[in-house]
């Protein structure tokens, strides 16, 4: 695209990570322990980013980013029922203080998709204590993070529960590895969904009482649904725009700051068109990202893409994802939707979930490892670094607000 697309004074440009995914070592939680049983692929040492953010933020200050959204492991923080690990809040008090120093807004996401094991030996968000059990979590967080040189101001605190109950539910790729057809795995599907609602309602609460200007939202995966103009294609693709898009956002309608947007998806009922493809196989296609950035327009709400990325070993194709789907994002801001920031994933290449397409080639790499989002590639075995040419791209675009 030959024009140029200027975007508002402020916005945040940046990548995002999460913990279990780039960290590193981390044992007591439940994907760790799946793990050890052979029932999903080892994290292992990850990117060493717990020892290594340093260096990992120094990249993202040598890319002109000036946010970046990272998340805390609870099974680190609260590694048994009730008992919290001081040394692993200075751990994050530290990254919250590197990031400050470098001149970087931080995004905290309190929980992104791993569980400590004592929780799930309590029933995880089946249990109706959940609500209980995170919000205590999320407060005891905020307050010990929230205050210091390191403060952040914007607090996520679910990634994506669609996706965790429809993976883990529905799908049965992800713990707790539950297909739909499972006996009363329905009915399980839809109490999970309800008391994350509940625990994202009463986090809130919990962590306003802490410090009412705290900004606080959820990160949710909306997927584009179109259809043809047959009526039964139209009504499907409407039926799950309500379903996976909007039933979670309209039951916190009160209870959220701002609405964390990740796109990765679409889906057009009745087209047979073919799409460019990532190495996962996912269609490329950019205009879904200003489908879903319109339907949020209902709930008057900033909102953050907190997440967009491909997953690209060649970096053939990433700096123009970047582009065609930041031009959706300006027609949207110009349809009067307040984007206000741009995270994509990922800042590093890392562990991914187990998704039912990988790439057909391996790379000499273990599942888990495949996929390549990375704006900065990573030799997993000698945890080298090497910034893409993609990411030089997108620096310009950071550096020009353009």
């Amino acid at each position: 695209m030959d024009q140029e697309f200027k975007f508002p004074a402020g916005f945040y440009w940046g990548s995002a990570t999460s913990a279990y995914q780039v960290e590193g070592e981390v044992e007591n939680n439940d994907w760790a322990e799946a793990a050890r049983q052979g029932k999903v692929p080892p994290a292992g040492r990850a990117c060493d980013h717990y020892n290594l953010y340093e260096k990992d933020f120094d990249i993202i200050k040598s890319l002109s980013q000036n946010a970046h959204r990272f998340s805390i492991e609870w099974a680190r923080v609260e590694p048994e029922e009730g008992k919290f690990d001081e040394a692993e809040i200075e751990h994050y008090r530290k990254v919250l203080r590197a990031l400050r120093e470098r001149g970087i807004e931080p995004f905290v996401t309190l929980w992104h998709f791993t569980l400590p094991i004592w929780f799930v030996r309590k029933g995880g968000f089946e249990s109706k204590k959940a609500p209980f059990y995170f919000s205590r979590y999320c407060e005891y967080v905020v307050k010990n993070l929230g205050q210091g040189s390191g403060i952040p101001k914007f607090w996520i605190t679910i990634n994506e529960p669609m996706v965790f109950a429809n993976m883990g539910y529905l799908d049965g790729n992800w713990l707790p590895l539950k297909k739909w057809y499972y006996p009363l795995s329905l009915f399980r599907y839809l109490g999970v969904v309800k008391n994350m609602i509940t625990s994202h309602n009463a986090a809130y609460v919990k962590i306003k009482a802490v410090n009412p200007a705290f900004q606080i939202g959820i990160t949710t995966d909306n997927i584009s649904f179109e259809s043809s103009a047959n009526p039964f294609n139209y009504l499907l693709a409407k039926f799950l725009i309500w379903f996976q898009n909007h039933r979670f956002l309209r039951k916190i309608y009160g209870r959220q700051d701002f609405i964390g947007l990740n796109y990765y998806f679409h889906k057009k009922f009745g087209d047979k068109k073919q799409y460019e493809k990532s190495d996962l196989g996912w269609d490329i296609y950019p205009k879904g990202i200003y489908n879903v950035l319109m339907e949020l327009k209902r709930y008057h709400k900033p909102v953050y893409i907190t997440e967009n990325g491909i997953a690209d070993a060649k970096d053939m194709k990433r700096a123009k994802f970047i582009k065609d789907h930041l031009y959706w994002i300006k027609r949207a801001i110009d349809d009067k939707i307040d984007v206000r920031g741009y995270f994509h994933w990922s800042l590093l290449d890392n562990f991914e979930w187990p998704w039912s397409s990988l790439p057909s080639s391996n790379f000499g790499l273990p599942d888990g490892f495949r996929p390549r989002f990375g704006l900065v590639e990573v030799d997993f075995k000698t945890m080298e670094r090497r910034i893409r040419p993609s990411a030089y791209e997108y620096k310009k675009i950071c550096e020009t607000n353009s």
